[in-house]
């Protein structure tokens, strides 16, 4: 579960790149966090725009293509107001849209000296490795489940008929009929001497 988990982040991650790259954005970077340092989230998408309009426009594209395709959204967008430096918060991975200064002034990248840097195509090549890999486990599967002999089915009996609850309850509400007892047939009388005297 963990790794199909983590392929769908990695699969939102590169959507959240090319939208960075179809926007112009410049220095993309995608950062893996130590998990030993980092309880807050499991990527950086780290980019930087030319003007605050343009810091805009890309966090736009990412949240439009995210909804679109995914139906995720941010958990919190900050600094969208002011477009220097706009934060994107989608819980496994954390989106940050710099301009030039900010990004030079605040240096994630200097901070974050344990994280893996991760390309746009690496990240591709691990989506497409960890799907061929879940379908060679799911062919597997299907494989071993064929061979095995499923049990025979036992004869089922035909199920009664279904009485209408209307019929239901007025058997409930009407007294019981009680059959009329059968009448003993009388037995021919035996013929005593007497009447046969006459």
């Amino acid at each position: 579960m963990a790794s199909t988990k983590k392929t769908q982040v990695q699969q939102l991650l590169a959507v959240a790149a090319a939208a960075c790259e179809d926007k112009k954005a410049e220095d993309i970077r995608i950062l893996a966090l130590d998990p030993s340092e980092s309880g807050l989230t499991d990527y950086f998408l780290i980019c930087t725009g030319l003007s605050d309009r343009q810091n805009v426009a890309i966090t736009d594209e990412i949240e439009i293509r995210l909804k679109r395709d995914f139906g995720t959204y941010p958990n919190s967008v900050e600094g969208r107001r002011q477009g220097e430096w706009i934060l994107m918060d989608y819980v496994d991975f954390i989106v940050h849209v710099f301009s030039a200064e900010k990004r030079a002034f605040y240096g994630l990248e200097r901070l974050r000296k344990s994280a893996t840097v991760l390309s746009i195509d690496d990240l591709n090549v691990a989506i497409k490795t960890a799907i061929a890999a879940g379908r060679t486990r799911q062919s597997a599967k299907a494989s071993t489940t064929d061979k095995k002999t499923l049990p025979k089915k036992k004869a089922v009996s035909p199920a009664p008929k279904k009485v209408s609850a209307k019929k239901t309850a007025a058997a409930k509400r009407a007294p019981a009929k009680v059959a009329p007892k059968k009448k003993a047939l009388a037995k021919p009388a035996k013929k005593t001497a007497k009447s046969t005297k006459r």
